[in-house]
């Protein structure tokens, strides 16, 4: 199985579209702007090509992840990976590897399944983070949802395509 960078770095870029349409104005950018105590101003002093590179990185490192949680296939080669002759061809480790993508390597390889893996990231990873943090920086409920529901939303939408394509 092979890692696909093309399709990780075209799944990086769905925080950034998603991130435009949900903190729109007319979404909840307004709304956001309000719990984070931000304004038009304060948003125009910031270096936005500095913003967007590394949020784009970051994306990146979130795609490179996805893939290890959204393809059930790289769980099966990370058990192996530490027996050489996985990689030898005509070992028995080898054949057994091959044989068994050969029957399995498409099982669960849809936009529906990444979706649903990705839902269950943002979830169990981006709310518990979030959350923690909202809690210490005395943010409240509202504050939470935002942030939660985009990357909840955005993982979906990263877990779906990098299941269904790479």
């Amino acid at each position: 199985m092979e890692f696909n960078f093309l399709i990780a770095a075209l799944a990086a870029l769905i925080p950034l579209v998603v991130g435009f349409i949900w903190y729109n104005p007319k979404v909840f950018g307004t709304s956001w702007m309000k719990v984070t105590a931000l304004n038009e101003e304060n948003l125009k002093q910031g270096n936005m090509a500095i913003i967007f590179i590394l949020s784009y990185i970051f994306s990146l490192l979130l795609a490179v992840m996805l893939n290890t949680i959204v393809i059930h296939q790289f769980g099966f080669y990370s058990t192996l990976m530490s027996d050489p002759d996985v990689l030898v061809e005509g070992t028995e480790l080898n054949m057994y590897a091959q044989d068994f993508m050969a029957k399995y390597g498409q099982n669960f390889r849809t936009f529906k399944h990444g979706a649903f893996h990705g839902l269950l990231a943002g979830l169990f990873i981006a709310l518990p983070i979030l959350g923690t943090n909202a809690l210490f920086e005395r943010k409240g409920f509202k504050y939470i949802g935002i942030n939660v529901g985009y990357w909840t939303i955005t993982l979906a939408l990263m877990g779906g395509v990098i299941c269904q394509f790479a």
